[in-house]
């Protein structure tokens, strides 16, 4: 019998990869998808193997469906007030917006975006059948108040969302964009604070008080250095969150994530000692790529937006033909790269001169 049919939105999607590499099987500098370059090590690493040890004991069991050991944890890490009934957690922040759009989007409803900017936001309103609408950013790829105000009027949208910082930029949000995005916004306001732990401008969860539309995206992938054990959270109202108990599946975190996280949170201090050390990379980074004649977006993360002059994809191609792992976000002419560890930015840099490409005039301005 053949197969049924798919749902007509979803004919033409593809799924989401990250690009293979080649050459070598092990790649020498894996700066593609912004993780942290270094594993979990000494007492921290203890820690988490004593967490993981203490979760298969009692792995005949379903976990908490309330999670309240985690989003008490969670909350006491964001700050601001923040209580234990404000917290979402999910597997990696993409899961729990997954579940704020099966909740809050759909068919009949419009989220809008300002591009180009995380692309996973656009893929799940996919997923959700909400319709998507996205404004172009700036030739600095930052985002005015002006532009934000008159698309949020043109589109009137059930969900806005903004990064903050911007991926795949790199670009800080200006405070007076987020002012006029939350008086405006007819719906909720997703800000997206994936990379907030390497921002100046910190979290704005203290407007959660004042703007009960306000709905705030974290995770543990990047700055905490746990990608693999997938830990994201929503920070907003408890009567925002409440449908989402609804849409998500039962038990939808395991036991040992979650004990995984709690053990990070306990050790969060020693978890994040790395950061200093990436921003300084990131300024090492930034400084290497001007001096050979790229252009730079100003970036308040762990990675660097940055013009090849070239043809991005070909470049993105001889990177990885050599073992360096970069991301073609389809910009035409720029590339993201992230700040890994000093060995592999100094493999990156050198790898790149080889190729021989030289930042281009006709690209944006930044």
């Amino acid at each position: 019998m053949p197969l049924p049919p798919i749902r007509d939105d979803l004919r033409t999607a593809q799924p989401y990869v990250t690009a293979p590499f080649p050459s070598p099987a092990r790649p020498l500098a894996h700066l593609n998808n912004n993780e942290s370059p270094r594993p979990p090590a000494g007492r921290h690493l203890t820690a988490l193997r004593a967490a993981a040890a203490r979760a298969l004991a009692t792995a005949n069991r379903y976990p908490d469906t309330g999670l309240v050991a985690l989003r008490t944890a969670l909350a006491g890490y964001a700050g601001h007030g923040v209580r234990a009934d404000m917290v979402w957690p999910g597997n990696g922040s993409n899961e729990t917006l997954l579940h704020l759009l099966q909740a809050y989007g759909g068919p009949g409803r419009t989220a809008l975006s300002f591009g180009p900017t995380y692309s996973m936001h656009r893929r799940i309103a996919a997923i959700t059948g909400t319709r998507w609408a996205q404004a172009d950013r700036g030739a600095d790829f930052g985002l005015s108040p002006e532009v934000a105000g008159a698309e949020i009027d043109r589109h009137r949208p059930d969900v806005v969302f903004v990064c903050a910082p911007n991926n795949p930029t790199g670009t800080p949000l200006d405070p007076a964009t987020l002012d006029v995005v939350l008086r405006t916004a007819p719906g909720l306001v997703v800000l997206d604070e994936a990379y907030v732990e390497f921002s100046a401008a910190g979290s704005r969860a203290g407007l959660l008080a004042r703007h009960p539309g306000l709905v705030i995206a974290r995770t543990m992938s990047k700055a905490f250095g746990i990608a693999g054990v997938r830990v994201g959270f929503l920070l907003a109202s408890p009567g925002l969150l409440a449908p989402l108990r609804v849409v998500a599946l039962p038990y939808h975190m395991s036991t040992l994530t979650v004990s995984v996280a709690l053990a990070v949170l306990e050790h969060a201090e020693e978890s994040l000692a790395h950061v200093p050390g990436i921003l300084a990379e990131r300024e090492r980074l930034r400084g290497a790529l001007a001096g050979s004649g790229h252009a730079v977006a100003p970036s308040d993360t762990n990675f660097l937006f940055f013009d090849t002059g070239a043809d991005s994809s070909a470049v993105a191609a001889g990177l990885a033909a050599r073992g360096v792992l970069v991301r073609d976000l389809g910009h035409a002419g720029w590339l993201r790269v992230s700040v890994g560890s000093p060995e592999e930015n100094d493999v990156f840099l050198k790898v790149l001169k080889e190729i021989g490409t030289i930042g281009g005039s006709s690209c944006p301005s930044v």
